[in-house]
């Protein structure tokens, strides 16, 4: 099971490529769901209200994976396709990236749309930074205080990571843990009696 993915740190820098007169305007965004990508496509529209088109494609999550492709009036597959493709190569997810038109005059063709799209996609990837994360999972834990010895004794063997905590008299832990190593380590707490596991 693959519990790390490819993502990037932060927005690209705009890059620019031009082909024949025409401007291509190229970002690259981190985005985790489509509300995201709406308020950055409005923002970029607002920037570039006086370009001819407005392309993109994003991928979301891993496992299912989501993904849109936008060609936004170009002809159909000549756009978004190609600036998917690049983030497939780049083997990125929860990424938006945006290719800003400029229309120059001279009419590039499908042929020559779909490699000026791959290009100016292809750039932004590669200036952008891009990191490792690893997918996580989280698990309450629900005891009496009394038992709290016991559990941090698990928590740090396995070396897990506390996402948060209420302590009263009923203690709740919620735990950060790497998904290929969920079951097991949900099954070892259960395996104290004394508390409740679940999934969030």
């Amino acid at each position: 099971m693959v519990d790390v993915y490819k993502t990037l740190e932060e927005d690209s820098e705009e890059t620019l490529f031009k082909e024949k007169g025409s401007k291509f305007f190229g970002y690259a965004f981190p985005v985790t769901d489509e509300e995201q990508v709406k308020n950055i496509l409005l923002d970029i529209k607002k920037k570039h209200h006086a370009a001819r088109h407005w392309c993109y494609a994003y991928k979301l999550g891993v496992d299912p994976v989501r993904f849109r492709v936008n060609d936004d009036g170009e002809p159909s597959n000549s756009a978004g396709q190609p600036i998917y493709g690049q983030i497939l190569a780049a083997d990125v997810t929860d990424v938006l990236v945006v290719v800003v038109r400029y229309f120059g005059g001279v009419k590039l063709g499908v042929g020559g749309l779909i490699r000026a799209y791959k290009a100016s996609a292809q750039l932004t990837l590669e200036t952008s930074k891009i990191v490792e994360k690893t997918i996580e999972e989280k698990l309450e834990l629900t005891f009496q205080y009394q038992h709290m010895n016991k559990v941090m004794r698990v928590i740090k063997q396995k070396r897990l990571t506390v996402f948060s905590q209420e302590l009263t008299t009923s203690c709740k832990l919620i735990l950060n843990i790497k998904k290929s190593e969920f079951s097991q380590i949900k099954n070892a707490f259960e395996a104290l009696h004394f508390l409740a596991a679940k999934k969030l």
